[in-house]
């Protein structure tokens, strides 16, 4: 295939994925973060390979694009980014583990998890089921009560039967799934920004 080919054809993929997706999941997980954000509570952000990275970028955009002078501001924190951290609860308690032992430093009912995974906790791979250490954060935050939010991709996987609202890239490809939660991520922020903006 040539490069202009494979242009094309990333692109239309991009275009049917803009003319599926949900707009009632994604005002779903706005309405649920504008929440968090009125009522003083923290929001918890976690992924696996490209979605950590994601996760990371989600959380800074989220505490630095939302403020607003003379509003209060957003408290968000991501779970990926302390190397010592996630090294240490890897190595001593599993990686299964490793973003529910950070919540439960800080976690409180009313609280927010939002897990970014490609599957959604579907499928598996040489080191056995895929983001099992994503669907434990949220369950904890369901069992903890609090609100349990996803983006995922290809069929949503077990993270949207378990989210209370969870966005879905409809696209089976892991490029177009992870480009679109950055897209998306983007769009969350930016309509959540406004919306604190033009709040009482």
């Amino acid at each position: 295939m040539s490069n202009r080919n494979y242009i094309d054809a990333y692109m239309t993929g991009c275009v049917e994925i803009v003319q599926r997706i949900d707009r009632a999941d994604i005002d779903r997980v706005i309405d649920h973060l504008y929440t968090a954000w009125e009522k003083g509570r923290r929001i918890f952000i976690f992924g696996n390979g490209g979605s950590a990275g994601t996760a990371s970028h989600f959380a800074a955009d989220l505490n630095k694009c939302t403020v607003i002078e003379g509003k209060k501001r957003i408290k968000v924190m991501s779970l990926v980014d302390s190397m010592p951290w996630v090294s240490a609860l890897t190595n001593d308690d599993g990686w299964d583990n490793v973003y529910v032992e950070q919540m439960k430093n800080f976690f409180e009912p009313g609280d927010v998890a939002l897990a970014l995974s490609v599957h959604g906790g579907s499928g598996s791979d040489k080191a056995g089921l895929w983001s099992q250490n994503l669907l434990k954060g949220l369950q904890y935050a369901r069992d903890h009560q609090g609100v349990a939010l996803g983006f995922s991709g290809f069929d949503g996987g077990a993270m949207k039967q378990m989210a209370h609202a969870c966005v879905v890239v409809p696209y089976n490809t892991t490029p177009h799934v992870e480009s679109f939660h950055v897209v998306l991520h983007h769009l969350v922020t930016f309509c959540l920004a406004d919306r604190i903006c033009r709040s009482d």
